[in-house]
């Protein structure tokens, strides 16, 4: 585009941003403002403008000092690592208790949390060197931690390095320095990436699958064997495994714009840890079809980086969060890879899942699979006191039963109204129209809910009513109305969910005992109190509070008309429910006393509770049912 006559301290952000020389300069001040933040703002103003605008936020203290403070508190909060003065490290604080051992140090980039420092401890890493955010470590500081452990009287140093250019060159200088002052230090550059299916000059990068091998050289240098044995065995069992990343979206280094962007449809595939780009976009589709997606890839004999797994194969399986993928979602990934992996005959012996790896706030994951015999098992499966190594059990994965029978229910009394004769066709016909009711109330409800957070009312009921749709289609209700309200209660607990699932099913429960002797109009009065009385002493909320209680509260009221002899059916309930309607709009002018709605502002309460609307819409439900098919 043609030069501005613009100065550069007058361009606008977005002039500037679709400036040539724009993305060169945007990358030069990502590291510039981890070195020189206040240089940065006064040398190059409209880049700074441009960063302070579009910047992630996070919560840090200042972008230059969060890779230390970070350090920092994590030996703060163990006792058991220690800070090397003067630089990024830390160490176990036990290192005299090492003599005659190997020590092991790893180490890279800030950002990848729990890595490195989280996998200090008996069995793991003897310490950490660690970087800035995404930068490899400084050469003196490496160089002073092999000095620190060979000081301690440890018999070498093996220095574990993931297979990124800044990384080999920093931990290689420091190697041949401290053996030209007659340290022992020998290296193992891990790349387990999967991603490229031709081999580039650079090699495969080191992802998730180093965290194993931390594991397997921690194992062997705790059991006494020698730095050349460790550096051979670990070496081979580098080989033998692959990793694969996906993610949703990008990560963002403090201080700086999100690395790359992808359209609300794409999910990124074969990316690093380091937040660029992965080796191609696909379209976002469900956790099932994106990890056989990853599997095939990993797997994939064509692929010079695959891992050799084939039917018969035993493998130890890693899934790790990126950093940003909710808890949720990574149990769902985890389903799907040992459900992909079982049916292709490969053999679980362990699986790992959690956060190993990060690439800061990422939200994605990354596969690991890593060729097991039993005698690397039990290295894997060998004690440690680094924190965060997961609680794994020391049995396989494949071929444990992972689930047992349920209790069986309790024996009913026999129902003595006729299932399907005319009091059992009523229910059902006013349990149909309370459904299509909730059905078409959904999106309502939903919208009258997210004024107070999640937003899922709507839902919450639309799931009861399809519960209940699916329940009348097995067969005619139970023509005893204590059972009717009994198996409702069942129903909803198990398959509405949330406090409303709860609070019903408390209702309903409480309803169904005063209609165990009798069911007429003073009966069902009775059980409208005992249902009320339930839901006030578990649920905490009174009549006033916001709630769908409001609602059950006023049509109770009415309903005690039915005590008296001679009350009409339908002339008391439908006062009932009119008194309901008007409770349910009275709750938009209420101050919130209990349910979530509670810690909300009562300024942003301005419309109907939704569950009150929601209750009083069943109760219209039932009595149109009952006038019949004009009402």
């Amino acid at each position: 585009m043609p030069r501005s006559t613009q100065t550069q301290t007058s361009l606008s952000v977005a002039t500037w941003e679709q400036s040539q020389c724009y993305y060169s300069a945007r990358f030069l001040l990502t590291w510039a403002t981890l070195l020189i933040p206040e240089q940065v703002a006064q040398l190059w103003p409209p880049l700074e403008v441009a960063q302070r605008t579009q910047t992630s936020k996070k919560l840090v203290n200042t972008v230059a000092g969060c890779a230390d403070e970070a350090l920092a508190g994590l030996v703060a909060c163990n006792p058991h690592l220690q800070l090397l003065q003067g630089h990024r490290v830390a160490l176990r604080s036990d290192l005299d208790s090492l003599k005659g051992r190997v020590a092991l140090l790893s180490g890279g980039g800030s950002g990848h949390e729990p890595a490195h420092a989280g996998f200090i401890g008996k069995g793991m890493l003897t310490g950490v060197i660690a970087g800035a955010v995404f930068t490899s470590p400084a050469v003196g500081s490496i160089l002073a931690a092999i000095r620190a452990v060979a000081q301690a009287g440890t018999a070498g140093t093996l220095l574990i390095v993931k297979n990124y250019t800044g990384d080999r060159l920093n931990f290689g200088l420091a190697r041949e320095q401290a053996r030209a002052e007659g340290i022992p230090v020998e290296m193992v550059v891990v790349g387990d990436d999967s991603a490229f299916t031709v081999l580039k000059k650079a090699g495969r990068r080191g992802l998730c699958g180093t965290v194993l091998i931390h594991k397997v050289a921690g194992a062997l240098a705790e059991a006494g064997v020698g730095l050349e044995e460790i550096t051979n065995r670990v070496s081979v069992v580098a080989k033998a495994m692959g990793t694969l990343g996906v993610s949703l979206s990008s990560c963002s280094v403090p201080g700086s714009r999100p690395t790359f962007e992808l359209s609300p449809d794409e999910v990124e595939l074969g990316l690093g840890i380091h937040g660029e780009a992965g080796v191609r976009r696909i379209k976002m589709a469900s956790a099932d079809e994106i990890v056989t997606l990853m599997l095939d890839h990993m797997t994939n004999s064509s692929n010079v980086s695959h891992v050799p797994v084939q039917s018969g194969s035993s493998v130890v399986l890693m899934v790790n969060n990126l950093g940003g993928l909710s808890f949720l979602e990574l149990g769902i990934v985890a389903d799907a890879a040992v459900r992909s992996l079982e049916g292709r005959g490969v053999k679980i012996a362990r699986a790992l899942v959690g956060t190993f790896m990060s690439a800061l706030e990422m939200p994605g994951i990354s596969l690991t699979l890593l060729l097991v015999d039993e005698p690397l098992l039990k290295l894997i499966d060998a004690e440690t006191t680094a924190s965060a190594w997961p609680n794994v059990a020391k049995v396989s994965v494949t071929g444990q039963k992972r689930s047992r029978a349920a209790p069986a229910e309790p024996l009913e009394v026999p129902d003595t109204t006729a299932a399907g004769g005319s009091a059992s066709q009523q229910m059902a016909l006013a349990l149909e129209r309370v459904c299509a009711t909730l059905l078409g109330l959904e999106e309502h409800l939903n919208a009258l809910d997210r004024a107070a957070g999640d937003g899922d009312c709507g839902t919450t009921h639309s799931r009861a009513a399809r519960a209940i749709q699916g329940w009348l289609k097995e067969g005619p209700p139970p023509g005893s109305p204590a059972q009717l309200l009994s198996k409702l209660s069942l129903l909803l607990l198990e398959k509405m969910g949330g406090s409303s699932g709860a609070l019903y099913g408390l209702f309903l429960t409480a309803a169904a005992q005063p209609l165990k002797a009798k069911t007429d109009l003073p009966a069902w009065s009775a059980a409208m109190e005992a249902g009320l009385e339930a839901m006030q002493k578990y649920g905490k909320a009174a009549p006033g509070d916001r709630t769908m209680l409001d609602s059950l509260w006023a049509a109770g009221q009415e309903l005690q008309a039915w005590k008296s002899p001679g009350a009409s059916l339908l002339h008391v309930l439908t006062k009932a429910v009119q008194s309901a309607e008007a409770a349910a709009e009275a709750t938009k002018t209420m101050e919130a006393g209990a349910g979530r709605a509670s810690y909300i502002s009562s300024a942003r309460l301005d419309q109907p509770d939704p569950g009150a609307v929601a209750a009083a819409a069943i109760l219209r439900a039932i009595l149109e049912a009952l006038q019949g098919p004009g009402a």
